[in-house]
């Protein structure tokens, strides 16, 4: 499992990201106050009872995350440079990747004490300069509206990845392994120097969700493969394609919320060879430890599948 490297700026606690720009304590843009931090508001599926008091609850989903931003630039005696972060601010509204796509989102960074940065998908929907009395001393005050949509959880910034060949016995990585440790009875011979070594920490397959909340990964399948496979031992949840790839060839799987697709070379769509038991959108990653395993029929032996996920969590 690694860790793809991320070029979006580093931020410290207090801190906040969107555009490219930097908001909260020790940047040019200070944050008063946030709302919306708290819990979505949930959309009940309760129904009124037809011949008595009352309503019989039903299942409580939650609604998109609006989170609203109380902030001002801050360049004191330079009113070009606030001009040009309020510029940078308009610019990423006003992406249309992200605006006029139904696939598009904004990204929301943040970073709280005690915590790594996480970031929520949405849409930014407010961006307004609320005053420009004071804009010719540098301090513009801003109003700013974003929105979590899909599953409004937030996740890791860094994404994780994991390849996988077809063999997925674990690989030695020292001279330690013996019989008795692979049936977990103590090592006769291992190395002091590695005490806490065990069989399964070399499992090629083992991936974990550093959240508290399930997450989505996304899958794409290498040929020449046919058939493939893919299931995670915890959730037992299995995704089953009925294709042929040669060489060269791949099938992209995307089990987010509102992007779930199988994609044949990025442009095809082969979602009709699901089998009936695959749910692309119940496919996910449980909090902690579980394992992907993948069977494929593949002569060649050079198959592989990547998977990559981001950590969930329910707060900020």
């Amino acid at each position: 499992m690694t860790t793809a490297p991320n070029k979006n700026p580093e931020l410290a606690p207090w801190q906040y990201e969107i555009g490219g720009v930097v908001l909260g304590t020790g940047s040019l843009v200070p944050i008063g106050n946030i709302e919306g931090l708290g819990s979505p508001a949930t959309r009940p599926q309760d129904a009124d009872n037809a011949s008595s008091d009352g309503s019989s609850p039903g299942r409580d989903f939650y609604g998109p995350r609006p989170l609203r931003f109380e902030a001002g630039i801050k360049t004191p005696g330079d009113p070009v440079k606030a001009a040009g972060i309020l510029a940078r601010l308009e610019q990423a509204v006003d992406n249309p990747a992200a605006r006029t796509s139904p696939d598009g989102r904004h990204i929301l960074r943040g970073r709280w004490p005690g915590h790594t940065t996480r970031r929520m998908y949405g849409r930014l929907r407010r961006m307004e300069a609320t005053s420009t009395a004071t804009a010719v001393h540098g301090w513009i005050p801003l109003d700013i509206e974003f929105v979590g949509l899909d599953n409004p959880r937030w996740y890791d910034d860094e994404l994780s990845k994991l390849t996988l060949g077809l063999d997925q016995a674990a690989h030695a990585t020292s001279a330690d392994r013996t019989v008795n440790e692979a049936m977990g009875r103590p090592a006769a011979c291992r190395r002091p120097a590695d005490p806490e070594h065990r069989p399964a920490d070399d499992r090629p397959g083992w991936v974990t969700n550093h959240g508290d909340a399930s997450t989505y990964p996304s899958l794409r399948v290498h040929g020449p493969v046919a058939g493939p496979r893919i299931w995670n031992t915890v959730t037992r949840r299995v995704l089953e394609l009925d294709v042929s790839l040669r060489e060269g060839e791949w099938v992209e799987l995307e089990t987010r919320p509102n992007t779930c697709w199988a994609l044949r070379n990025g442009t095809v769509n082969v979602a009709n060879d699901l089998s009936p038991a695959s749910r692309l959108d119940l496919f996910t990653l449980p909090p902690g430890r579980s394992e992907i395993a993948w069977t494929a029929a593949d002569p060649s032996g050079t198959a592989r599948l990547e998977v990559a996920w981001r950590s969930a969590y329910t707060t900020l």
